[in-house]
């Protein structure tokens, strides 16, 4: 079901949505070229207003993935974007993370600081009873599967990583492959991507996107552990139903595709997912940089299983 409402003639994109919800009300941030974006309602399912533009840097483009926590009375905005000031990585991806921070869930989120080198995004900034930690994503150039994983790190305080970082979800199957042959001939790129930590019950997930979001094969898994364990960078998850087997939670259907990089949000016992898709010939046109815009479904977890139910028009 569509979420955010989409003006095709001033359309700039609503991918990798992010909600968090603060003082009864709920916001969603989500990517552009220029900045991170914002919209924010009373209620969860209707009433979204957009509140414009509430983070940027200057001479810099292609803003990506926010997340957003509230820490004593402060607002953090974790996201990437392309940055000339640190060497790009070996396949000369320039996409940094950075921290900003706000008085106010809209903004503006100032004083952007780097957390870490090229190549890092998609970050889910998760606090526990250990304390702080970060999910995000970064490249391998060596082993079987290259490509982008997912890693976890204890964040020492908000603006300073551990640099301990701890792989937690990597790619193992042919439908995580993102772009085939891409550096060399037979040597096949994969992306795992998007990581949403959340624990329900005795489990503990960290949910996640694989290939790319413009082939049908795009979908959102999962990767599971059950734990007491409050050590974020001591779980080791594996994906669910094992590392051999495609079976996505969310992947194109007859009326969506592009389904991928989501957030969670858990009301009156009820697990909702807010992710990114396209309509089938939604009308945007070339013009549009990203026809990607906001969903929510239904998600169903209990013993350490996730399914999802998505409706068209209603839920």
């Amino acid at each position: 079901m569509h979420l955010l409402s989409v003006d095709s003639n001033n359309y700039i994109g609503q991918a990798d949505p992010y909600i968090l919800k603060s003082n009864g009300r709920y916001y969603i941030y989500t990517t552009g070229h220029d900045g991170i974006y914002a919209y924010h309602s009373d209620k969860l399912l209707e009433g979204w207003e957009f509140a414009g533009r509430v983070m940027t840097y200057p001479g810099v483009k292609d803003f990506w993935a926010p997340s957003v926590i509230e820490l004593d009375g402060k607002f953090y905005m974790y996201n990437s974007f392309e940055f000339y000031g640190d060497t790009p990585d070996k396949g000369g991806h320039r996409q940094t993370m950075f921290v900003s921070i706000s008085n106010s869930p809209l903004g503006p989120f100032e004083n952007a600081k780097q957390i870490l080198p090229p190549f890092s995004i998609d970050s889910h900034i998760v606090k526990n009873e250990a304390g702080l930690f970060l999910f995000y994503s970064s490249n391998r150039f060596e082993g079987e599967r290259i490509g982008t994983c997912i890693y976890v790190d204890k964040m020492l305080d908000p603006f300073t990583p551990a640099c301990n970082p701890v792989l937690v979800v990597e790619p193992t199957l042919d439908e995580d492959i993102y772009r085939e042959n891409r550096y060399k001939e037979g040597q096949h790129w994969h992306t795992i991507e998007g990581a949403y930590y959340f624990k329900e019950g005795d489990w503990q997930y960290v949910m996640y996107s694989g290939n790319c979001f413009e082939k049908p094969t795009y979908y959102v898994g999962y990767a599971r552990a059950k734990t007491d364990e409050t050590d974020l960078t001591k779980i080791k998850f594996e994906k669910y139903p094992d590392d051999k087997t495609y079976y996505p939670v969310l992947k194109a259907n007859e009326f969506e595709e592009g389904t991928g990089h989501h957030s969670l949000i858990k009301e009156d016992g009820q697990w909702y997912a807010i992710y990114h898709a396209r309509d089938y010939n939604d009308g945007l046109g070339a013009n549009a940089f990203d026809a990607r815009n906001a969903r929510i479904c239904k998600l169903n977890v209990k013993d350490g299983v996730i399914t999802a139910e998505r409706y068209k028009d209603h839920i």
